[in-house]
């Protein structure tokens, strides 16, 4: 029998991710038409004898949550449970808190993986490799290949080729050591919870020693840097290497981004949930994502990698190009959107132009991520997508590019280069 476990992470997290997470916690914001987390959820309920899921993070419990959380629960018909923690925990630190609720019924082994990636979910791969090794180790990262440069922005992992044990890992290194990274998708024996016991009980030592003590919890655990290191000196680590697609959903940008990684898999995955061109519809361009409530007229040209939410409304001569438009917005005739996230509600005026600057790797390098830009540069706003945020307002004729605009905000010229208080 086998359990799952996604860190969802909580309201303090994802401030990168602002404006959009205001509205809506970020694990439950739409990549490709379904919330980011249920993508996990997907893949961990096709995996064999799988038994129950469990979201670990330190968002309230909230209306959108349960809605969510029934909702899979239906559709999947497999045990999906939130657990909330007292305080942000670390990635070992939550883990470690719920131990006996994961390990309730005797699992011989557990998925965990982190909400905000992108991937094709080799679950499956990932426990034929480890059931390979038999049990001289208690865990199994998933690694994937990136360039020299950008590996310093990850957990680097060195493994020994022959046989994929881990040999050394480093968080965020300073200079190169390998440039196979840590996904952010693990598959642990029950085992490792002695492993992070350890931990705790060296940190509640050293938390009593300090004179006078200070406020640092003891149950705050970060398996990168406290827990990885020394299993990989003790060799209880191994490492699979995927060569799919992978990537981090940070920022707004990075999910344009993961969106059309999503929507290129549906090719194979779900191909019903691809709009496709029909007599008196839309002219369809790639891979595009079209919520059966949403209203769009035939004259509208959309695509590649757009997804639109439930009850949006696209006018005539519309044009859409990498975007996601959230539910309830309304982009009025002869509108152009284009690298762009548009917020719930919102509403674009004719023949205006909402415009962003794309962030995505560099295609020719195979083994480029998308980077973490940093929202100002040489003093500006470094540029990137679009984000309206929920209920904005753009009046006709006018050009918003490479700016933030935050919710509830009535425009009434263009800006460019700007976060629009």
């Amino acid at each position: 029998m086998l359990k799952a476990v996604v860190l969802i992470g909580g309201p303090q997290k994802g401030t990168r991710f602002r404006p959009l997470s205001f509205e809506v916690p970020k694990p439950l914001f739409p990549v490709a038409g379904v919330p980011m987390v249920q993508h996990h959820i997907e893949a961990c309920a096709k995996v064999p004898d799988m038994k129950e899921i469990i979201l670990i993070g330190f968002y309230q419990p909230n209306e959108e949550l349960n809605r969510f959380l029934a909702s899979v629960q239906q559709e999947f018909k497999i045990s999906i449970r939130y657990l909330q923690e007292f305080a942000a925990l670390g990635t070992g630190g939550g883990v470690y808190h719920f131990r006996d609720q994961i390990l309730s019924g005797g699992p011989t082994a557990f998925f965990l993986m982190n909400a905000d990636v992108c991937s094709e979910f080799p679950l499956e791969d990932m426990l034929r490799f480890h059931r390979q090794r038999k049990g001289s180790h208690c865990g199994i990262i998933l690694g994937t290949t990136a360039n020299r440069k950008q590996s310093l922005n990850y957990g680097c992992i060195v493994e020994n080729q022959q046989t994929n044990e881990v040999l050394h890992f480093v968080e965020k290194p300073s200079t190169f050591i390998s440039d196979i990274i840590n996904c952010g998708i693990y598959l642990f024996t029950p085992e490792i919870f002695s492993h992070i016991g350890t931990v705790f009980q060296r940190n509640q030592e050293e938390r009593l020693q300090e004179d006078p003590p200070c406020g640092r919890l003891s149950e705050v655990i970060r398996l990168e840097q406290d827990i990885f290191t020394k299993l990989a000196a003790q060799k209880q680590l191994y490492v699979y290497k995927t060569q799919h697609f992978w990537s981090q959903i940070k920022s707004a940008g990075s999910a344009i981004y993961a969106s059309r990684l999503y929507l290129n898999r549906y090719q194979e995955s779900h191909p019903e949930r691809l709009a496709t061109k029909q007599e008196g519809g839309p002219k369809i361009i790639g891979d595009v994502f079209i919520h059966p409530t949403a209203n769009i007229e035939p004259t509208a040209v959309l695509g590649p990698n757009v997804s639109i939410g439930k009850g949006v409304t696209v006018g005539a001569g519309v044009r859409l190009r990498e975007s996601i438009v959230l539910h309830g917005a309304t982009l009025q005739d002869h509108c152009c959107v284009l690298n762009s996230i548009v917020g719930w509600d919102s509403v674009i005026g004719k023949w205006a132009r909402v415009e962003g600057t794309p962030s995505d790797p560099n295609p020719n390098d195979p083994y480029a991520k998308i980077d973490s830009e940093t929202l100002f540069r040489d003093g500006g706003l470094t540029p990137s997508i679009t984000i309206l945020g929920c209920n904005v307002n753009i009046p006709s004729e006018v050009i918003i590019r490479n700016s933030i605009v935050l919710p509830h905000k009535d425009l009434n010229r263009s800006f460019k280069n700007q976060i629009i208080l």
